[in-house]
C-alpha cells in the first residue's frame, strides 16, 4: 500500500526533532454547494531541524516515531 503524503505548513518547532504541520483541504458541501476549509495539525519527524515556522512542506506517513509523531518530512513543497 502506498504511503501517503501531504503538503502543509510548518506552525511550530517547539520540540526537538519535531515540526507541527498544519494541512488544509478544501471540499464541497454535499448540501449547501458551498466550498468549506478545514484543517488538520500532523506532528512530523524532522531529524536535521531544517525547517522553521511558514515553510511549505511535504510530509509522508512512516513508522510510528513517538507516541504523536507518525509522519516525517520529506522536503520544501517547492522544490
Amino acid at each position: 500500500m502506498p504511503k501517503r503524503i501531504l503538503s502543509g505548513t510548518v506552525t511550530s518547532t517547539a520540540n526537538a526533532q519535531t515540526v507541527t504541520v498544519s494541512v488544509e483541504r478544501r471540499f464541497t458541501h454535499p448540501v449547501l454547494k458551498k466550498t468549506i476549509r478545514k484543517s488538520k495539525k500532523y506532528r512530523a519527524h524532522d531529524a536535521a531541524e531544517t525547517f522553521n515556522v511558514g515553510d511549505k512542506v511535504r510530509i509522508q506517513e512512516c513508522a510510528p516515531v513517538s507516541k504523536n509523531k507518525r509522519w516525517e518530512v520529506l522536503a520544501d513543497a517547492k522544490a
